[in-house]
């Protein structure tokens, strides 16, 4: 007879980590992702400020599980669930594929969300690929390069200056560090311009910076950030992006419009398209994010043979971290494990807390554990510590410990290397997004004669 089959979407921290805890069950499974790595998400900012290489956060899913010989692995972009007949359908590139299953986890995770201006994505990528990633760092150290030929004062200025939109971890850990490239990094390599002259700006819509941390670190972390450089607006909401500017709308007061030519988008998430798929087919509610509503045992009603995990599952009380993520996959496998060995278990899903931390700058960090809140060295060393922990692989943890040693000890930088593709990709994208976004301001259809830019 085959053994029980799980179906697992995604190969993130939740997905990943399902797949490890089914070492031991008597189960097959397989893993089906868009792209053959585990990307570590929460230090994608240090690849795209220099620091880490993109392979040392980013290693194959098949050589971590290569040892574990009930998983296989499949590329492929997934297109559909067919949640009544227990299908899964994708695509790699042209050729259509299918997946039956007996239990099916959905950890497909969540995209950068524009809240429906997703036209800034052209000038302003968010931080949730790879991608996304080396694009940043070629138009952050590309902005120093045209700088340094700029004879306008004024240009100059706008290619100085950088603005991250999104006071959460993501937002506050790339201003640190491009704040830290520009201030000691990047000082003595140019000729005609001080990179210390560069304007660090971080916009955010809520009243403090780090708002799931509360107000005593929330404070602390805006003081740091501001001492290093860093100019920090709250209480604001961007309504304009293009290739030369951001505009932002603060709580009392006119627009105001900053010259910029490097921005990053670190605010909001997107669930999935296909947890709205599955959510549908089961009768299931979807948030305001998109994410999946999912019931206590983190199935979907009617349907105890499909979870939903990871930020794509919208589960009181649990945050979307990797800590989340890694749990819910852990109780998802158990609770397959003892159904299949014929020992259901019916107890809940119950998150525990482990605590929430972030980098502001080098030897500085904020970290919350109930009611514990560290700030400063030794706060950083926990989070040295702690991501170097869940790093992938034992290659990965060297390799990434040398690049931090590099970075920290001294103040290189030793991964700054950008392609002349990337470049003239992003110019396409920004001419194309100028022209669209003109057409939108007047009221045409742009989809009339452009094709819609995707990412």
């Amino acid at each position: 007879m085959p053994k029980h089959h799980v179906v697992i979407i995604g190969s993130g921290f939740g997905g990943l980590f399902t797949a490890k805890a089914l070492r031991s069950a008597d189960v097959d499974v397989t893993i089906i992702s868009k792209s053959p790595e585990h990307l570590f998400q929460p230090l994608l900012y240090q690849v795209a400020t220099g620091i880490l290489s993109e392979g040392a956060i980013a290693p194959s899913t098949r050589e971590i599980l290569k040892r574990q010989k009930n998983v296989r692995t499949v590329t492929g972009l997934v297109t559909d669930v067919d949640v009544a007949n227990k299908v899964v359908h994708y695509r790699f590139h042209d050729a259509p594929g299918t997946l039956t299953y007996d239990s099916l986890i959905v950890a497909a995770g969540a995209g950068q969300s524009y809240f429906g201006n997703d036209q800034f994505a052209t000038f302003a990528p968010g931080m949730k690929t790879i991608d996304d990633a080396l694009e940043l760092r070629a138009r952050i150290f590309w902005a120093f390069e045209h700088a340094e030929q700029a004879t306008d004062p004024e240009q100059r200025r706008m290619l100085l200056t950088f603005v991250v939109v999104g006071a959460g971890p993501t937002g506050v850990e790339m201003a640190g560090q491009i704040r830290e490239l520009a201030s000691r990094t990047l000082v003595g390599q140019f000729r005609r311009i001080d990179p210390r002259e560069a304007r660090v700006v971080l916009i955010d819509g809520a009243p403090q910076v780090l708002p799931p941390f509360g107000p005593s670190l929330g404070a602390k972390t805006q003081k740091s950030l501001e001492e290093a450089g860093v100019e920090v607006i709250l209480n604001a909401i961007v309504t304009g992006v293009d290739s030369t500017s951001v505009t932002y709308q603060p709580k009392d007061g006119a627009p105001v419009t900053i010259p910029a030519a490097a921005k990053v988008w670190a605010a909001g998430v997107q669930g999935n398209a296909i947890g709205r798929t599955i959510a549908e087919q089961a009768g299931a509610e979807v948030d305001r994010s998109g994410r999946v509503v999912v019931q206590p045992d983190l199935t979907l009603p009617g349907h105890p043979d499909v979870m939903v995990i990871g930020d794509l599952a919208s589960v009181p009380g649990v945050p979307g971290v990797a800590q989340g993520a890694i749990q819910e996959g852990q109780y998802a496998a158990r609770r397959i494990a003892n159904q299949v060995a014929g020992t259901p278990d019916g107890e809940p899903f119950k998150y525990h807390d482990k605590g929430s931390m972030a980098t502001i700058a080098k030897y500085e960090a904020v970290v919350k554990i109930g009611r514990i809140e560290l700030t400063g060295f030794i706060a950083w060393v926990m989070w040295l510590i702690l991501h170097l922990f869940y790093i992938a692989g034992f290659k990965g943890r060297v390799t990434t410990l040398l690049h931090w040693a590099i970075s920290f000890l001294g103040t290189g930088r030793t991964e700054r290397v950008t392609t002349n593709q990337q470049m003239v990709g992003r110019l396409a994208l920004e001419q194309l997004g100028q022209r669209v976004t003109g057409r939108l301001l007047k009221g045409e259809n742009p989809r009339s004669s452009e094709k819609r830019t995707t990412r």
